[in-house]
């Protein structure tokens, strides 16, 4: 068994279950890998490997050490790399090995990571949902956030207080997303519900830790 896989994001669907019910589903474009670097507890003090996702790339996208850190483990246009960590019942892997996404089934529950789309500068309704105040004509309290501290006491605004700011363009995980289909041929894993980021985006698909 293999700890999960790197891919991109192709796009959103949906799907019909086999009692009539529309299933919404991302595809993604899964590999395929090769693995880049072995970690060892003997001489790295912890047990993972690295994988590359193997694409075209232009030879002056990857520079000069990453491209002899691929040369060294045998691996040509692999510029999307991750370090996955690898537990009890996980396959060996050694460098140059080939990791495909038919190694996941139907029913799997998987947690992938990506990175959410960029949406700027944001206020306090957007970014936090508060609800602001009445839409009314003479009211001067519509989008605004509030009271956000005492004038007297403390007389200062607590760290971590939830304010207008950049939103999105952050890591994000979302858990246990079951697999509804893969397809070696392609390979392409169709997986139900939204995955972060947009069309293109780089992921990571790690089987689920819950």
């Amino acid at each position: 068994m293999i700890p999960g896989i790197l891919g991109k994001k192709i796009g959103m669907t949906q799907v019909f279950g086999p009692e009539g019910q529309v299933v919404p589903v991302t595809l993604l474009k899964t590999g395929p890998c090769v693995v880049t670097q072995r970690k060892t507890p003997a001489s790295d003090g912890y047990d993972a490997v690295q994988l590359g996702l193997v694409e075209f790339v232009k030879a002056s996208r990857i520079s000069k050490p990453a491209s002899g850190h691929l040369k060294k483990a045998g691996v040509d246009g692999a510029k999307y790399q991750r370090e996955l960590r690898l537990g009890r019942g996980d396959r060996d892997l050694k460098p140059g090995d080939r990791v495909l996404v038919d190694e996941f089934r139907p029913r799997d529950k998987v947690d992938i990571t990506g990175v959410s789309k960029g949406r700027g500068f944001a206020g306090f309704v957007k970014r936090h949902h508060f609800r602001g105040g009445d839409a009314s004509h003479g009211s001067m309290f519509h989008r605004a956030p509030g009271s956000i501290g005492g004038s007297s006491y403390p007389s200062r605004v607590f760290p971590g207080m939830r304010a207008a700011g950049q939103m999105g363009s952050q890591q994000v995980t979302v858990r246990n997303l079951e697999v509804i289909e893969v397809d070696a041929d392609d390979h392409v894993l169709m997986v139900k519900g939204a995955v972060p980021g947009p069309n293109g985006g780089y992921v990571v698909v790690r089987r689920a830790k819950r």
